[in-house]
């Protein structure tokens, strides 16, 4: 649908729930390090990538969409549009496919990114192409921007969007663990769902000194590209939670035998990252010991190393001793 299809009541709703957005976000801090997101998110609108989403309601999800017959049902939709929440964009039997991540995280994340003037950025997820759309708006250049996603629904209709919202960034259809290895190399690399451990590719295809940021567990690690062959970061203290990486590199279960460990570590975030982060490699209750004696650590002080032919998270120093492999 594009702009044109809003009238200018809807149009004028949807304008002012965009300045409320960047107020909510400009608020939060969360692009305080690179105030020039606050205009990229004044001027992208948000409507336009999510003509329909869904909202958790007892029982299941409701359908919002742009088309509603009912006038009030639209302006809902587009009032819903412009909230500080991830949509859900896209089910499958009830399962989350996709989604519009919420913007104040977007904002962080992309701040974080340290994108600067003339970087090609590939973005692993396209999701409903609003954040590259963000992207190609804040590089004032669509080339330099590549989002590949693994469903080619998702990539037709990522590019729909984009184009009613007048940006052409590249959107490839294929498995972002392999990157885009045509389109490359990379200063900036951004990913918009959780994996297991860091692809290879990403750093083959990265520049040195180039930035890799994705979620990883329920946390987002920021690594510092040195060469094909290494990079490190650590994690940013903010929780993450993302549909995981279809194709490769999808997480395994998590661990079950918790029983052990005591209601306040079961249900403690911070507790809840380490274990996702030890996946399989550390035992609940060792776990459990380990997080109280250091003292319950946010995520700042775990990070990740991938060199040598391995990967391996740590929490305050890579060469230990506290290390753990994450899967190849």
């Amino acid at each position: 649908m594009g702009a044109h299809a809003l009238d200018k009541e809807l149009e004028a709703v949807a304008a002012s729930a965009r300045a409320a957005l960047v107020r909510e976000i400009d608020a939060s801090g969360a692009w305080a390090a690179d105030p020039v997101w606050r205009d990229v998110f004044a001027t992208v609108p948000r409507h336009l990538f999510v003509p329909y989403y869904y909202v958790g309601v007892v029982g299941g999800y409701e359908r919002r969409w742009g088309q509603s017959p009912d006038p009030e049902a639209r302006e809902r939709w587009v009032r819903g549009a412009y909230a500080d929440t991830p949509l859900a964009t896209r089910l499958r039997d009830g399962e989350l496919l996709s989604s519009s991540s919420q913007p104040s995280l977007m904002a962080m994340m992309l701040t974080e990114l340290g994108v600067e003037d003339g970087d090609r950025v590939l973005e692993i997820g396209a999701g409903t192409g609003y954040n590259a759309a963000l992207l190609a708006h804040r590089l004032r250049d669509d080339d330099l921007v590549t989002t590949v996603d693994l469903e080619p629904e998702i990539t037709e209709s990522a590019r729909r969007h984009l184009e009613d919202a007048g940006y052409h960034p590249v959107v490839v259809t294929g498995d972002g663990a392999r990157g885009v290895p045509e389109r490359a190399p990379f200063d900036r690399i951004i990913a918009t769902c959780t994996l297991a451990s860091i692809p290879p590719a990403w750093l083959a295809q990265c520049r040195p000194g180039g930035r890799i940021l994705t979620p990883v567990a329920t946390g987002l690690v920021a690594l510092t590209v040195r060469d094909a062959g290494y990079a490190e970061g650590s994690f940013l203290s903010t929780p993450a939670y993302f549909v995981p990486l279809r194709g490769t590199g999808r997480p395994g279960p998590e661990p079950s035998a918790l029983g052990a460990v005591p209601r306040r570590g079961r249900e403690h975030d911070l507790f809840r990252f380490l274990l996702a982060l030890t996946r399989g490699s550390v035992d609940p209750q060792e776990a459990y010991a380990l997080w109280e004696r250091e003292g319950r650590p946010g995520r700042e002080r775990y990070g990740i190393t991938v060199g040598a032919g391995s990967e391996w998270a740590w929490l305050d120093d890579p060469e230990g001793p506290y290390t753990w492999p994450l899967p190849a």
